[in-house]
């Protein structure tokens, strides 16, 4: 490289690595807020690129890139990664600098990659990642010898205590200075793969020596955790335990933040003359929004929870143990971490499935992730839970409320599984490709990154409730109010306006599975985002009370408009309920057809229906009625 291009634009630094090695962690520690995320063009894939500060007082871009075993691309995330390092993308540079980001405690999958990297001629410097824990586990890395055999520096680094940030970039500074190597990649044949592996393992155990003391806490732990039979049932004891804390530990915050938003409305009834404007802050902000954000404290502590156990290095060990599970139901193995994001949103668990090489698996994948019950139905579950579902205890110790709520995740993750199965047997019958994970050593999780990423969740939600929610409540709250009862009317000014007459248009459709005309009216804008279904709920039936009869808490005001048969089958019509139109959209782009979108939407829509209407059907035969 022309050593006068660092003078005349900003060097480029190309961050990537196997996956679980620490590299989102390393390039958060590098840009801290100065991070940008987009996708590539022609793909979505993301594309997370930050500035850092060079020791030498420069400017650098790093661009993290998808992680990767192999630059033999198999799937969309690592094509952009390859394209990415051969300089082969038209609208993205080739980098300067290559910093490889290997996990300490496990070296052997990443040398099959570095000496991959090392062929390409790109300058190369080895990020040699989490070295605290290997020599917590007695592990001897000779990096003189490491250096040797790689051609390459080796830096120590430990991202989340920020150790060996600077001589990294200095390395990665000095490297992308230097002249390139001449190129001499391409794609493996099978015997240039054995020869790989066979440098590979030649090299680790010429640099990396075993602990002349083993630790053997991790082996111990995984006998039990991934025992088929014990670690299966720890893993539905976690699960339950967390949706019982979603209950118990949220309950105080959300007693408080309801009542907050029910004096605020107190507040706006007296201040304000009665009439439009006291109605629209009233009726549609505060209680349709309220309505929505008191859930936030069960959201927060959902995601906790799954953080947590991420960083702790325990979802790998889940993937393992439910490996069997999905392939009975012709699953990929790696359908679990994109079915396990789902449990946030769809979105990103549907846009995780990229990492599935086989494009059926892919789609059969992507066409069940919405079943899992994402973050946007726990105010809805919460909602009709709260109501109709006593607050006691079973068996003195087992919350009935959070038993509840796990029994309903449960029924989304049954019903994922058969519908892969339906899927596989009616579009394609191929057998599904083995599994292969690497799981990374237990490490405390950082408490500060835990509290970022929770924070991070939280805005984002705080975000969604300031725009999408806020905006369908005032929509909901127009359609509600307008036109007003004409004179000498009788009935409630709501069955006049423009949602009365589209609610009492659908509700034929809606009552053989018991719902009314206002859950048809809230059932539209649940198309946008399932949460705004709870939100128009409360804009409806505060729009619809009389006076100053406006409730405080939606809960109670369901409770006696609601018989349990209704309750029953609007959370069984939640468990099918088709996705937001966001995640349609999504869906699109990664299929890049309209066809797979349109089957989810269709075979989605269908289970709802027959889930409310068998639910409610039965409910009423045992008295629900």
């Amino acid at each position: 490289m022309d050593a006068l291009a660092p003078r005349t634009r900003p060097l480029r630094l190309a961050l990537l690595g196997n996956p679980n090695c620490g590299k989102t962690a390393l390039f958060n520690a590098l840009t801290g807020a100065r991070q940008k995320v987009a996708n590539y063009a022609g793909v979505t894939v993301e594309r997370k690129t930050g500035a850092v500060a060079l020791p030498s007082g420069a400017r650098a871009l790093l661009v993290d890139l998808p992680g990767t075993y192999s630059l033999r691309a198999r799937s969309p995330d690592e094509e952009v990664t390859r394209d990415v390092v051969l300089g082969a993308r038209a609208d993205e540079p080739a980098p300067d600098a290559l910093i490889a980001v290997a996990d300490a405690t496990n070296l052997r999958m990443a040398l099959r990659l570095l000496l991959e990297l090392k062929a390409t001629g790109r300058p190369l410097v080895l990020a040699l990642n989490m070295v605290d824990i290997a020599e917590r586990q007695g592990l001897r890395i000779d990096r003189a010898a490491l250096s040797r055999e790689l051609g390459m520096p080796v830096v120590d680094t430990v991202a989340v205590r920020r150790r060996g940030l600077d001589a990294l970039l200095e390395a990665a500074e000095q490297a992308a200075l230097a002249a390139p190597a001449p190129a001499g990649w391409r794609p493996a044949s099978a015997e240039a793969l054995r020869s790989l592996h066979a440098e590979a393992a030649r090299i680790h155990r010429l640099a990396v020596r075993p602990p002349e003391r083993p630790d053997t806490w991790t082996g111990r732990i995984d006998a039990v955790l991934l025992h088929p039979v014990a670690g299966t049932l720890i893993l539905l004891v976690i699960l339950f335990l967390m949706f019982q804390a979603v209950f118990a530990w949220a309950q105080p915050l959300m007693d408080a933040i309801d009542a907050g938003f029910g004096a605020l409305g107190g507040l706006v009834k007296a201040t304000l003359p009665d009439g439009l404007l006291r109605s629209l802050i009233a009726d549609g902000i505060i209680a349709g929004v309220g309505s929505v954000l008191v859930f936030l404290p069960q959201i927060v502590i959902l995601f906790l929870f799954i953080i947590l156990l991420e960083d702790f290095g325990y979802m790998a060990r889940a993937a393992f143990l439910m490996d069997r599970m999905l392939g009975v139901a012709g699953l990929h193995g790696r359908a679990f971490i994109p079915l396990l994001s789902s449990f946030a949103c769809a979105i990103p668990g549907i846009m995780s499935a990229r990492v599935i090489d086989s494009r059926h698996d892919r789609l059969t994948t992507i066409l069940v992730a919405p079943l899992m019950t994402c973050s946007a139905r726990i105010p809805v579950y919460t909602l009709i839970i709260a109501a109709f579902i006593p607050d006691r205890q079973v068996w003195g110790v087992i919350g009935l409320q959070g038993l509840v709520m796990f029994g309903l995740y449960a029924a989304g993750i049954a019903f994922a599984l058969i519908a892969a199965t339906v899927i596989r047997r009616v579009f394609w019958r191929s057998a599904a490709q083995p599994f292969l994970m690497e799981l990374p050593s237990y490490k405390l999780p950082s408490l500060r990154n835990v509290a970022q990423n929770v924070l991070l969740r939280a805005q984002i939600f705080l975000r969604r409730a300031g725009t999408i929610i806020l905006a369908m409540m005032i929509l909901i709250w127009f359609l509600s109010s307008f036109p007003g009862a004409p004179e000498g009317a009788t009935d409630p000014a709501i069955d006049y306006s423009i949602a009365g007459r589209i609610g009492h248009a659908i509700e034929p459709v809606l009552a053989p599975i018991g719902f009314n005309w206002q859950i048809g009216v809230a059932l539209i804008p649940g198309m946008a985002a399932r949460e705004v279904s709870v939100g128009a709920l409360g804009t409806v039936y505060a729009v619809a009370a009389e006076g100053d009869e406006v409730a405080a808490a939606l809960s109670p005001t369901l409770a006696s408009h609601w018989s349990m048969a209704t309750a029953l089958a609007f959370l069984a019509w939640f468990v099918f309920a088709p996705q937001c139109a966001s995640t349609l959209a999504v869906v699109k782009r990664e299929t890049n057809s309209w066809l797979w979108p349109g089957v989810m939407f269709a075979y989605m829509i269908t289970l709802a229906y027959l889930a409310a209407l068998i639910t409610y059907r039965v409910a009423l035969a045992l008295g629900g009625g």
